[in-house]
């Protein structure tokens, strides 16, 4: 049976996406109290420069977004939101808007404007609501596969999609997950995925002022280029050749460099 060709996690990714919270490659833990939640954040201080702030999809953490954290210039942040990672469980699940008023009140804690806002899967859904409620947190928004296809609106269609999607993702990412699924718990990550498919994020993105582009792995099953182009009519949009959904775990350079060059050329640029 003939191989699929896919990304695959470079060398040393896994024990990077695993070290917290130990230092690594310039990365360390740094806990905050924002609102009587205790937050944790994977940061490497950067030569100054517009800060990139990286946020994670459902049932996983910072630990899976650290290939692109590393690939990427200067300030980088990596919070893990409310009930994931190493950040404490409030006690009700938070739904997408609540999850944006979190990181928002995080930015301004830790002293962080005008940033690169870079999600992933929810992580987009999160960013685009900052972008919408904070525009002043926000120089550009990347948006790697993002959700909810109206394709597939509920949280069974999500699953099966996902499904889908593993056979093109790298078997390596296996430990991470189950690191963070530990760390969230099953119904954590159910009720989030609710929240989830109730979130509009096609009507809500058009209210951004910032710069956006729009990415998606060629193998991503979770967020199809039909849906993607839905998105982004004025084609501010690429393809990440060979990832899935989680390309930026599998992509992390590329993801930054197309992050670096889309934030240099003011959001314009890649049709897909």
């Amino acid at each position: 049976m003939k191989l699929r060709k896919i990304a695959r996690m470079g060398t040393g990714d896994e024990r990077l996406a695993l070290a917290a919270p130990a230092p690594a490659r310039g990365f360390t833990s740094r806990f905050r109290d924002v609102g009587g939640l205790r937050l944790h954040a994977r940061v490497r201080d950067g030569s100054g420069g517009p800060a990139h702030v990286l946020l994670h999809g459902l049932a996983v953490s910072h630990r899976y977004l650290m290939p692109t954290a590393a690939a990427l210039p200067g300030d980088v942040h990596v919070p893990d939101l409310p009930g994931f990672g190493l950040s404490a469980r409030p006690r009700r699940v938070l739904d997408v808007g609540e999850h944006a008023d979190v990181v928002a009140a995080w930015m301004d804690a830790a002293g962080l404007s005008s940033a690169t806002l870079m999600g992933n899967s929810f992580g987009c859904q999160v960013a685009v609501e900052i972008a919408v409620r904070r525009p002043d947190l926000t120089a550009a928004l990347v948006l790697v596969g993002p959700t909810v296809d109206p394709a597939a609106p509920t949280p069974a269609g999500q699953a099966f999609r996902w499904l889908r999607d593993v056979a093109y993702e790298d078997p390596r990412q296996a430990r991470i997950i189950a690191r963070d699924l530990r760390d969230a718990g099953i119904r954590r990550v159910y009720r989030t995925l609710r929240h989830s498919t109730r979130h509009a994020i096609a009507e809500r993105l058009p209210l951004v002022a910032a710069p956006v582009l729009v990415l998606r792995g060629e193998h991503d099953r979770i967020a199809p280029p039909e849906w993607v182009a839905a998105l982004t009519p004025d084609g501010n949009r690429g393809t990440v050749p060979l990832a899935a959904h989680n390309a930026m775990t599998t992509a992390g350079r590329s993801i930054a460099a197309l992050a670096v060059s889309a934030a240099s050329a003011g959001g314009v640029g890649y049709g897909g």
